[in-house]
């Protein structure tokens, strides 16, 4: 018999201002807290979460304010997109319709960045549409 293959657990964050961060997530974000300790904090529940820690280590520090590969799936992304907006979060890139789905890339207070996600792709003509209220791409 072999073993079972390793399943994804977390990814890490690492940030220089824990508690600022943890500001940004749980109540900017809105991203549940499931365990917070001197180590940091995990947020969403299920199996896979996303790991905010101090940079305590030189090469951790190395990984502040950098694009962090995570991408979150937002069922109604221009809503929250609002929300977002009314608590400050700062956005590199607005919500914006591609081939994929809608898509928005925001920053945390250190420089950490995050893709937000919706699965909702362009209907009708099948012309491409670059905003997120379906209207083409200026020309």
């Amino acid at each position: 018999m072999t073993a079972p293959p390793p399943s994804l657990h977390s990814v890490a964050i690492f940030v220089n201002d824990l508690p600022r961060a943890l500001e940004f997530y749980r109540d900017s974000l809105r991203l549940p807290v499931i365990r917070e300790g001197s180590f940091g904090a995990e947020f969403l529940e299920g199996p896979t979460h996303i790991g905010v820690h101090p940079a305590v280590h030189a090469e951790a520090r190395k990984l502040v304010g950098r694009h962090t590969g995570i991408t979150l799936f937002v069922p109604d992304l221009l809503h929250y997109c609002g929300d977002l907006h009314a608590r400050g979060v700062r956005f590199l890139t607005e919500p914006t319709q591609q081939p994929w789905g809608i898509m928005a890339m925001i920053a945390d207070p250190e420089g950490n960045i995050l893709a937000l996600w919706e699965d909702r792709t362009p209907e009708g003509s099948g012309e491409a549409v670059s905003q997120a209220d379906g209207s083409a791409e200026p020309d």
